[in-house]
C-alpha cells in the first residue's frame, strides 16, 4: 500500500466539498476569524466552487474574485457587523482556510 495522497478528479473533489459544508455560528466562526484563516465568498458565488480552486490552487480564478469583489478575507468591519447581527454562516474547510458564506434570512 502507498501512502501517497489520492488524488481526486474534478467531480469527486466537489462531491467531497459539499459532504464537508455546514452550517456554522459566528460565535463558533470567532476562533477561527482570530486566526486569520476565514475566507468571505460573496453570496452570487457558488461556494463549492470557490472551495474547489482552493483545493485545486486555482490561483486565477481566485485573483478574478478578488478583484470583482466577491471574495475577501474577513476583516475587523466584517467581525463587527458580524457581532452586532450574530448570523450563522454556509461553511467549508479547505486548510488553512474556512471560506463563508453569510446565510440571509428572507
Amino acid at each position: 500500500m502507498s501512502d501517497e495522497p489520492v488524488e481526486l478528479n474534478a467531480a469527486e473533489l466537489r462531491q467531497k466539498l459539499n459532504l464537508e459544508t455546514g452550517q456554522l455560528p459566528w460565535s463558533e466562526l470567532q476562533r477561527h476569524f482570530a486566526r486569520g484563516v476565514v475566507v468571505v465568498a460573496d453570496s452570487q458565488l457558488d461556494l463549492i466552487e470557490v472551495a474547489a480552486a482552493f483545493a485545486e490552487d486555482d490561483k486565477t480564478r481566485i485573483e478574478q474574485w478578488i478583484q470583482h469583489k466577491q471574495l475577501a478575507r474577513a476583516n475587523d468591519e466584517h467581525a463587527l457587523n458580524w457581532s452586532e447581527q450574530q448570523p450563522d454562516f454556509w461553511s467549508v474547510v479547505v486548510a488553512p482556510w474556512v471560506i463563508v458564506q453569510e446565510i440571509t434570512r428572507h
